[in-house]
């Protein structure tokens, strides 16, 4: 579990063939506290650790996460957060690192010191984002600002740009997202009738 806020930017130094295991680079993600075993978000994708040393974890990709993202390319940069402890601050929203699925950068524009982010979600994601919700864009926690069929915009402040990798992004770029984790709850639960 994670909160989308995110800790420092890495890179994606190297990937074994298909992309199965790769290795990032932690930037300025400190890793004396981790261990094998532990969570880390990478872009929005919850990566198990299988190898560290001081600058550098390793992890293992399955063909699913790879088939479901916007992927690993080596020399990417990549947003980074450790998992959740019982006792940190919940700054952004529950974040589960289980990507619901990939959206298309359709507008990215300066608004004085801010930039309008709009995305086109998957027809199939749509229906789970609702203005003034939650939404994790490559792991961020974003307050949806408006909606439009299955296009979102969300504002990115100064402070955000500067910590993550969205400053980066183009138009027509792909990005992973995770719809609020409670709108999936509610569908479910409608699907059946309460009074069986």
């Amino acid at each position: 579990m994670f909160t989308g806020i995110v800790a420092a930017i890495g890179r994606i130094a190297g990937a074994a063939p298909g992309g199965s295991r790769l290795r990032i680079d932690a930037g300025g993600l400190a890793l004396d506290d981790v261990a094998v075993g532990d969570s880390i978000s990478v872009n929005g994708v919850c990566l198990t650790v299988v190898a560290r040393d001081r600058t550098a974890f390793e992890a293992d990709v399955s063909r699913e996460t790879l088939g479901r993202t916007a992927g690993f390319p080596v020399g990417a940069r990549v947003n980074l957060e450790k998992a959740l402890r019982l006792s940190d601050r919940l700054g952004g929203h529950l974040v589960s690192g289980h990507v619901d699925g990939v959206g298309k950068v359709a507008r990215f524009e300066p608004v004085g010191d801010n930039r309008l982010l709009a995305i086109e979600a998957p027809a199939e994601l749509a229906r789970y984002i609702a203005c003034k919700g939650s939404i994790a864009v490559n792991g961020v926690s974003l307050t949806v600002n408006a909606v439009s069929g299955a296009e979102f915009e969300v504002n990115l402040i100064p402070h955000t740009l500067e910590a993550t990798n969205l400053r980066e992004l183009r138009v027509g770029e792909r990005v992973n997202l995770e719809a609020d984790m409670v709108a999936r709850y509610i569908e479910r639960m409608r699907q059946f009738d309460i009074g069986d």
